[in-house]
């Protein structure tokens, strides 16, 4: 009976393994899930549809965010005016900052991050929301279709891993101005 519990254990952990190494990297949550998510909450609970802040280190650069019911679209980039965005964050004008921060932004330096479900950067996938990420002259849709952008399986992992990360910076920027005293 002893022999049997040990054959089967090792069986199951044998058959765990195997499931793990070919689960699809999709499954995966992105480094940007859990701020995404964190960031929405806190506009839901102070009944916020914006928030905008000055990226630490930087005197001329800027991110803001809008949120809409299932979707959470990002900013960031420099901004040839940065005191008159400073006094539009200071007066928490949050909206407004968004846009001038989307539309007035140097556009060399402007992200732009469509996240739809306001749940990080996905991998993307048939029948799942694409997320997107456009800077300067680049966009990427994060649509699991490399094939289709022309370019390398691992070139779109890396072309997501990169855009996650920045997300995933800059979401934790506006969390801290979200939980900044009034």
């Amino acid at each position: 009976m002893e022999g049997m519990k040990r054959c089967l254990f090792s069986l199951l952990s044998v058959a765990g393994l195997a499931l793990s190494l070919t689960a699809p990297a999709f499954a995966q949550d992105p480094q940007s899930a859990a701020p995404a998510r964190e960031l929405a909450q806190l506009l839901a609970d102070k009944k916020l549809d914006s928030i905008a802040a000055r990226v630490p280190g930087s005197p001329d650069e800027f991110a803001a965010a809008l949120v809409f019911p299932g979707q959470m679209i990002v900013v960031w980039a420099k901004f040839s005016a940065p005191a008159m965005l400073n006094e539009k964050i200071i007066k928490r004008e949050f909206k407004e900052a968004y846009l001038d921060l989307n539309s007035a932004s140097t556009p060399d330096s402007r992200h732009f991050v469509t996240d739809l479900g306001a749940d990080g950067i996905r991998k993307g996938g048939k029948n799942q929301p694409a997320d997107s990420h456009d800077m300067v002259a680049k966009n990427m849709r994060f649509d699991g279709s490399w094939k289709e952008d022309k370019m390398s399986e691992a070139d779109y992992l890396k072309a997501h891993t990169d855009a996650d990360a920045a997300y995933a910076k800059v979401l934790a920027i506006l969390i801290e101005q979200i939980k900044k005293p009034s």
